[in-house]
């Protein structure tokens, strides 16, 4: 595990190192009719939220927020698999913002969805590794909730 988790802070840091050499602030560069390139930096967290709190304030919620993940992968038995790929992950995505946030006093984005009328929030490549994370843990746990469901009654 400890290899998923310096392959996905290594991808991401070298897709947002390209992204700071090579793409223009605030150029939305079409990929798809529907996802563009899109470099800008975030001062918070998801959608911006808690930007109040500063550089120090977020970083010191990130390293809550790993810490909690990783009690919680701990507590995982070698037969979860889903869950302990999905938490390398999530620990991944985070250590990658964070790295970003320490260095830069922000956060990289440069993916957007977007149709003519309507865009998504621009997000980078950890916030998808976040995402993929927490939803291997959801399947991880409905699988198991759906196991320990139909198992058999000794009556």
């Amino acid at each position: 595990m400890a290899a998923l988790l310096s392959l996905v802070v290594a991808v991401d840091q070298y897709i947002k190192y390209l992204v700071e050499t090579r793409l223009e602030m605030h150029v939305q560069v079409d990929v798809l009719p529907f996802l563009a390139l899109f470099r800008t930096y975030n001062t918070g967290v998801a959608f911006s939220m808690f930007s109040s709190m500063g550089d120090k304030g977020l970083i010191l919620l990130s390293l809550v927020v790993v810490a909690f993940v990783l009690y919680l992968a701990s507590r995982t038995t070698e037969r979860q698999v889903l869950a302990r790929i999905g938490f390398v992950l999530i620990v991944g995505g985070a250590v990658g913002n964070l790295i970003d946030r320490s260095v830069y006093g922000h956060v990289i984005d440069y993916i957007l969805f977007h149709t003519p009328g309507w865009s998504f929030a621009v997000f980078n490549m950890a916030d998808t590794f976040i995402t993929i994370g927490a939803g291997l843990v959801i399947l991880e746990e409905f699988v198991g909730w759906r196991r320990d469901r139909v198992k058999p009654s000794n009556d």
